[in-house]
């Protein structure tokens, strides 16, 4: 029988596929990393809030404590937003004319709170209680990042499961003493395992509760 294709096919044949293969490994890749980038997860991008609220002057400058403004973080599982007349506390003296300030003065007036935008956001499925990881040593500045040094807000973290199961996994690395949690300036010692590891059994925490599916998924 005379050959219809020549041998050379098999070697084209042989590159065609290797070459879907190729592009279908490369499409999984594009897909997998733009899934974990920071223009997916929002990473150190300021999100634009209807008042420019700069953590850096109220907390670096003005020396505010976080449960100034986030008033339940100790005792629920929101950290909660300051209402409006928090803010006009110090801003009916205070730059009370400033046309940026405007929005919170017609907040107050109009009793009608303001729009944050949100910037950390958990799926659903997720439960985080601020109150539980305050009260067993981890820092805002383990999870928030150094906000004190933000103009605007934005994530330090992306908080994929990940993220959460670094500390669940190893909770001797990232815990300080509960009257260190609201100090932005904290820095883990150079014996932190060792502290940590007393920390881990003060606080009384489990390692098969912390690794639980049903911890953080109810």
């Amino acid at each position: 029988m005379t050959q219809i294709f020549h041998r050379s096919a098999n070697t084209l044949t042989i590159l065609a596929l290797a070459g879907v293969v190729a592009a279908l490994a490369g499409v999984c890749l594009a897909l997998y990393m733009t899934t974990w980038s920071n223009y997916k997860t929002g990473v150190g991008i300021d999100v634009q809030q209807p008042v420019p609220f700069s953590h850096r002057h109220h907390v670096r400058g003005a020396g505010l404590d976080c449960r100034y403004c986030h008033g339940g973080v100790e005792t629920s599982a929101f950290a909660g937003i300051p209402p409006t007349h928090t803010c006009m506390t110090c801003h009916s003296q205070l730059f009370a004319n400033s046309p940026v300030l405007k929005p919170v003065r017609d907040s107050f007036q109009n009793k009608i709170a303001l729009q944050w935008n949100r910037v950390q956001r958990l799926p659903d499925f997720v439960y985080f209680a601020h109150d539980i990881h305050v009260g067993k040593g981890v820092g805002c500045s383990t999870c928030h990042g150094h906000v004190e040094t933000m103009p605007l807000m934005r994530e330090q973290n992306a908080f994929h499961m990940r993220d959460c199961l670094d500390c669940h996994r190893e909770p001797e690395r990232y815990l300080r003493p509960r009257d260190q949690v609201f100090n932005m300036s904290w820095e883990p010692p150079a014996d932190q395992l060792a502290k940590g590891r007393e920390l881990v059994r003060e606080y009384g925490l489990q390692r098969a509760i912390l690794t639980n599916c049903s911890t953080c998924h109810r």
